[in-house]
């Protein structure tokens, strides 16, 4: 088992090549009140920096509450597109809308026709704008008919499906990349529940907009799109020989002398960042309920030939977690405990949430506020250059904070 799992990580490694952002690429989020909860997307931007910390990739966030394929409060499409999507030259544009098209009603042709008709439309429009675009439709997320029981016959969720069967005919006719961010959610949904039907309401609590714990689960939805690996690292050592027996998208150097087993270990990449929310409860149904873990987060540690008994890792002197020799044989994923390398991922999170809010504010704010009939000021640019100055600051920022760094591995024996 151990030999498959570290076989998938390295193969994994293989194809990381095949990623599908590139360097240089701008990603524009665009999208409804569930993209502008900026958190599927914001924990894809993490994963990206993360994961392939040497690319650099901008990542802006365009979703607007209330949207519709014809636009919204934010303006109509024309509007919206040519402000919020064109005026950043994206290579690559997420498009996800659908939940308030169906306007929470049993499917009717004559809504789904306006519906089709203005999904196509943003279409053609963004590749005459930008012909070179690589566009991923992204199947509408769940209302949530799961938890509780639906409000009519077929439920709501039944006609978002229907939408997204329309997103696949579509993205097959104009060869879009495309992602599916509702099946997911309603396997987790119906997991979630067998496990805990009162917390798993609290999945999606207004049956619309996913909490946040939720989103992670529609983040792995695009990246698996995207070709996304789980592997962030894989190690095998002999405690005998004092071998490395794998080493897959890190080095690794055993340290000769010391009386534990201790290596120096640096990873080509950080483990993904797992936000504390306040409901850690949630936070565990729902990556019990989902595969997020094994699809996007994979540091394995496998260490053989250690004499029976308990043994402590160690980080840079932290004590990490115990486990027994066979334990350790069989391999520990230490993307899921309280590393260095995990908390360095999150100042990468908390940074990325930071330059996000910063262009939320520069375009909500300003650039959005002072429409007619109101007066422009006459510092608007000014400030809006600044903002957009700052925002791109506190990106770079992030960026250098994901290069990876230097470890120090012990095993201590108990």
């Amino acid at each position: 088992m151990r030999f498959l799992l570290l076989l998938a990580c390295s193969l994994t490694l293989l194809a990381q090549g095949d990623f599908y952002l590139k360097d240089g690429d701008t990603v524009v989020f665009y999208g409804d009140s569930i993209t502008d909860q900026r958190l599927y997307t914001t924990f894809t931007e993490a994963y990206v920096l993360t994961r392939f910390p040497k690319l650099n990739i901008r990542f802006v966030h365009s979703g607007w509450p209330g949207d519709t394929v014809d636009g919204g409060a934010g303006g109509p499409i024309d509007v919206r597109l040519a402000r919020d999507v064109l005026a950043y030259h994206p290579t690559v544009v997420t498009i996800m809308l659908g939940m308030n098209d169906g306007r929470y009603r049993a499917f009717d042709p004559a809504i789904f026709k306006t519906y089709s008709t203005g999904y196509e439309r943003i279409v053609k429009v963004l590749k005459e704008g930008l012909p070179n675009v690589r566009i991923t439709a992204l199947e509408p997320s769940a209302y949530d008919d799961v938890t509780r029981a639906p409000q009519f016959d077929g439920g709501y969720n039944g006609v978002l499906v229907r939408f997204g069967s329309f997103i696949r005919e579509l993205a097959e006719r104009e060869h879009l990349l495309r992602a599916d961010l509702n099946a997911g959610l309603v396997a987790m949904l119906q997991k979630a529940y067998v496990a805990d039907s009162t917390l798993s309401q609290k999945l999606i609590p207004d049956r619309v907009h996913p909490a946040a714990p939720t989103h992670y689960v529609m983040a792995e939805a695009l990246l698996k799109s995207w070709n996304a690996t789980a592997l962030v690292s894989a190690v095998e050592i002999d405690a005998t020989s004092r071998a490395v027996r794998t080493a897959s998208n890190t080095s690794v150097s055993v340290l000769p002398g010391d009386a534990n087993l201790a290596w120096t270990q640096l990873d080509s990449a950080l483990p993904l960042p797992m936000e504390r929310f306040p409901s850690k409860e949630l936070l565990q149904l729902a990556f019990a309920s989902s595969d997020v873990i094994d699809n996007l987060d994979r540091e394995t540690l496998s260490v053989g030939g250690l004499p029976d008994g308990q043994y402590t890792l160690k980080v840079d002197e932290q004590a990490i977690v115990t486990h027994s020799a066979d334990e350790w044989r069989a391999g520990v994923n230490l993307a899921e405990l309280d590393t260095p390398m995990s908390k360095q991922a999150s100042e990468v999170l908390q940074l990325i949430y930071r330059h996000n809010v910063l262009h939320w504010a520069r375009w909500h704010l300003i650039q959005t506020s002072f429409d007619p009939p109101y007066e422009k000021p006459r510092s608007m640019d000014s400030t809006m250059t600044a903002l957009d100055t700052m925002d791109a600051e506190v990106a770079a920022m992030a960026r250098a904070r994901a290069q990876p760094r230097l470890h120090r591995f012990e095993l201590v024996p108990m």
